[in-house]
């Protein structure tokens, strides 16, 4: 129950930050003190690339409503720092990104499906839980802020197919890694995202009944936590 009733705060060990600026600088600082193999900031590296180009288009005015687009960024961007904090000091993150952290040296687990499985606990997690926070915030509801989402939501449709195309291993690997075909091609952003909404706009209408909506957050957390264990398979 209280994580639902905190979901406008949450918590990291260097405290939230306050605008997308700040979050750029969290993880460029994530970046410089993580080898480059480690999964964790191989899907670092990926979310500093989307959070840049969305501070890009806030600044060029590509946003309709900047002040909700900013704000749901910075929002979705606390979960994921919330969780590193956690990995941290020695806690436990939420169940979606307990994968990851666990497997983030793994010499089996390739760099593809790292991104992956961290982009899958974000948006099969994190991204429902913002849209509240953000909501929360600006005293506004889920639909008001459709727009935004579909433009964030867009940008990491087009960042996916950069991935795939950047981190999968040539074709003679693909040969003797067959497995990661099969991998990489079960999960979609497009389908997760409009489970997130979905998600979203379920836990708006539970915000009155925050013992249901914590046992719909918990099951939609240990869920995406399933998808990215499998997503982390080792192929070799």
């Amino acid at each position: 129950m209280d994580r639902i009733e905190q979901f406008a705060l949450p918590a990291g060990a260097a405290g939230p930050a306050t605008d997308v600026g700040a979050v750029i600088e969290r993880m460029r600082a994530f970046r410089s003190g993580w080898p480059p193999g480690d999964g964790v900031a191989v899907f670092n590296q990926v979310y500093l690339t989307v959070t840049e180009a969305v501070g890009r288009h806030l600044a060029d005015g590509a946003f309709r409503d900047r002040k909700a687009a900013a704000a749901l960024d910075v929002r979705f961007a606390e979960h994921y720092l919330t969780a590193v904090d956690a990995d941290v000091s020695g806690g436990s993150p939420p169940a979606c990104w307990r994968p990851l952290f666990q497997f983030r040296r793994h010499p089996g687990v390739r760099p593809v499906q790292f991104a992956l499985a961290g982009i899958n606990a974000h948006i099969g997690h994190d991204l429902s839980l913002a849209v509240v926070d953000t909501c929360r915030t600006l005293g506004c509801a889920p639909a008001d802020l459709k727009e935004e989402f579909d433009r964030v939501g867009d940008l990491l449709v087009l960042l996916e197919e950069q991935i795939r195309e950047d981190l999968m291993p040539g074709p003679d690997l693909l040969r003797v890694a067959d497995p990661l075909l099969h991998l990489a091609g079960s999960w979609s952003l497009e389908r997760a995202r409009d489970a997130s909404w979905s998600a979203a706009r379920m836990l708006w209408q539970l915000r009155g009944v925050p013992p249901l909506a914590e046992e719909f957050r918990a099951r939609m957390d240990a869920g995406a936590g399933l998808v990215g264990r499998f997503l982390l398979t080792p192929c070799r």
